[in-house]
């Protein structure tokens, strides 16, 4: 808003570059702030203003002036529907708090009620002023603050009682007296449903799950055992299931196993090596074997993620049919897929240059297949190597008929592509976590998500079938358990690839995060239950670990990550906050997976909705073990018994609740 208003908006939060809408969830507690100002002393006050489009009515909240920040407002709305929201800041002179301000100020210096005679007189005017736009109900009140104000015959005192009771306060905070009121500019926010941002992620190859044949030879998966499969993931907690491409591969230049040029005869093949999107793998089953599969997956509390490869094997029909959807060489072949050093001749990347209309015709006929067999989120494979406007455009349209669907972006890329893919419409996106391994890298890494959760939503994957960290390769299991720990509280998004909770560790040759013996390439059954009785698991871990984020809405939460001070960088500690419900959790992970390690920690007691001084018990959701803790804390972590302390706080004070949802600010944006 240009300065041409009579009083001053600047820097509304949230709002992105680019006219696009900032993002949120049904339920979701969403801050917005604002610099509202103007000349002089005189009090200037906000209304947050929150509508959507299936509702007419408006709802109206004065704003919370920050204490630190006098030009700074805070307010919070939580849509109760997905949809397209809006919401306005309006800036308006406060006349009721100048006039307190200035009483207060003059009564404490002893002034008398003759010297004060305008003042009363004057905020008799406004407190009638204020009756009048009053409902009826609260108006009496205000009437007789007004009436008292006019009494020669009271002291000073007793003439303004009633005005500056917390009664009348109350009744203002509600139904303020508005003057000189500036419209604000409007924002919209678009709200989807819960799963967009609160979800835990499991990944498996169905054509894994056949197991072995007498000899011991592993058998091809099918969507029946597949469907099997899946009671051991809804058991562990997670929310949803991803299968990499489930379409017949190609045979022309197929992968043989640990990525080898050839093949050998009863390769698989690399199921991204796509011979037709429009259908499943015959060995897998068919289309109606995969429906049976969806239904067996809601039956359990699973929603099936689909990947989609945009991405054709050399004899996909797309190759004869349509050429142009690819890039064409000199010498009349279609170019490969390349990341140099890195070739994959099995693929041929699409050109989105040639035939946009087609292309995009032919994608979209594609994914709708796919999403009226029940399938209501993709896994999208590299799509920051696809352009922007084509993505904008494919999950709008599907947005119009369907707009649960999520796309979860795999976009290991720089931070414009990686935010401006969220901006063209994903729903989700995998990110660096992977490689975040220190304590300073990783608070970096949170933080910077944090101050982009309005457009963002990060899942933290810890491994896929690509990436085998170094850190999984060397640092033993409790590693493993550091890295889940990490995922599952940092965001309220996280994944696992099958073969994380059997400590699979081991890589193709040092240097490389490729597996050894990579599922990309060949059948990879494993004996699941074998492991838990042999104690070489980490299967319960991860179930309670998904258990204690279903328990604490705090860990459901993105926006509202703090880090605390500790003074052992081998130490990280952070905490979560749901202004909703006053849920607090505080989680102290031990990074170093070898040796035990000894910190203070020290808390930020307002970032965990407590006042300064307070003592506190806190509940660890990993051992059980209570603890009394205060601003400063011993902690000790060993390893090889608790890598992490999840410790569940008292809830968050009542007056410091709304505040735990506030926008923290540390920049100005003109």
């Amino acid at each position: 808003m240009g300065m041409t208003q009579r009083l001053g908006i600047d820097d509304v939060r949230p709002s992105l570059s680019g006219k696009v809408a900032s993002k949120a969830v049904v339920g979701e507690v969403v801050p917005v702030t604002a610099l509202v100002w103007r000349e002089g002393h005189d009090a200037v006050a906000a209304t947050l203003s929150v509508w959507n489009t299936e509702s007419p009515s408006t709802s109206a909240s004065t704003m919370t002036v920050d204490p630190d920040d006098q030009d700074r407002v805070h307010g919070v709305f939580t849509p109760a529907t997905p949809g397209r929201w809006f919401f306005r800041v309006d800036a308006w002179s406060d006349p009721m708090a100048t006039w307190r301000n200035a009483v207060t100020k003059k009564m404490e210096a002893g002034q008398s009620a003759q010297e004060l005679s305008n003042d009363l007189l004057h905020g008799a005017e406004l407190f009638e002023e204020a009756a009048i736009q009053c409902p009826s109900e609260k108006a009496d009140l205000l009437f007789a603050a007004s009436k008292e104000l006019r009494d020669e015959q009271g002291d000073v005192d007793k003439r303004v009682r009633t005005a500056l009771s917390p009664e009348v306060s109350e009744i203002l905070r509600h139904h303020p007296l508005r003057h000189l009121l500036v419209e604000g500019e409007i924002h919209e926010v678009l709200v989807e449903r819960r799963e967009a941002l609160f979800n835990s992620w499991y990944e498996l190859f169905p054509r894994s799950t056949g197991g072995w044949d007498a000899e011991g030879n592993p058998v091809h998966g099918t969507f029946e055992t597949t469907a099997q499969a899946l009671e051991r993931v809804a058991a562990m907690g997670f929310d949803t299931v991803y299968f990499p491409p489930i379409h017949p591969i190609g045979e022309v230049h197929r992968k043989g196993k640990n990525n080898s040029v050839v093949a050998e005869p009863g390769d698989v093949g690399s199921p991204w090596a796509i011979q037709d999107h429009s259908t499943t793998h015959s060995e897998l089953g068919t289309m109606e074997d995969f429906k049976k599969l969806v239904n067996k997956a809601e039956e359990l509390g699973l929603e099936v993620a689909l990947d989609l490869a945009l991405q054709a094997s050399p004899d996909h029909p797309w190759a004869e049919s349509n050429p142009e959807f690819f890039t064409v060489l000199a010498d009349g072949s279609i170019a490969y897929a390349e990341n140099p050093p890195k070739k994959y001749q099995d693929i041929y990347p699409l050109n989105f240059d040639n035939d946009p209309d087609g292309i995009y015709a032919e994608i979209y006929r594609i994914v709708m297949i796919w999403v009226e067999a029940g399938v209501t989120t993709f896994r999208v494979d590299n799509p920051h190597t696809k352009p922007a406007n084509f993505w904008n455009w494919l999950i709008s349209k599907v947005h119009v008929t369907h707009p649960e669907v999520i796309f979860l972006s795999e976009a290991f890329t720089r931070a414009p592509r990686l935010f401006g893919l969220a901006k063209a419409g994903f729903t989700q996106s995998y990110t660096y976590f992977t490689w975040q391994t220190s304590k300073y890298d990783l608070t970096k890494f949170a933080e910077m998500h944090v101050e982009q959760a309005d457009v963002c939503r990060p899942n933290l994957f810890v491994n896929t079938p690509d990436i085998l960290h170094e850190s999984l390769q060397t640092g033993g299991r409790a590693m493993f358990a550091i890295r889940a720990t990490l995922a599952a509280t940092l965001s309220p998004l996280w994944g696992v690839y099958s073969g994380f909770e059997l400590y699979e560790h081991e890589a193709v040759k040092p240097g490389s995060e490729e597996y050894l013996d990579s599922e990309k390439y060949e059948l990879r059954p494993r004996d699941f239950q074998a492991a838990l009785k042999s104690g070489d698991s980490l299967e319960s871990y991860i179930r309670l670990l998904n258990l204690i984020r279903r328990d604490n809405p705090a860990l459901q939460q993105l926006r509202n990550l703090r880090f605390h001070n500790t003074d052992n960088e081998a130490i990280m500690a952070y905490s979560k906050a749901d202004a909703a419900t006053g849920n607090v959790v505080l989680v102290v992970v031990n990074l170093d997976p070898r040796n035990a390690q000894e910190a203070t920690v020290y808390l930020d007691l307002k970032a965990v909705g407590r006042q300064p001084g307070d003592h506190f018990t806190v509940q660890d959701a990993i051992s059980g073990s209570a603890y009394e803790w205060s601003d400063r804390n011993f902690v000790r972590l060993e390893p090889l018994r608790d890598v992490a302390h999840v410790f569940i706080l008292p809830p968050a004070d009542h007056d410091l609740q709304e505040q735990l949802a506030w926008r923290r600010v540390e920049d100005y944006r003109a």
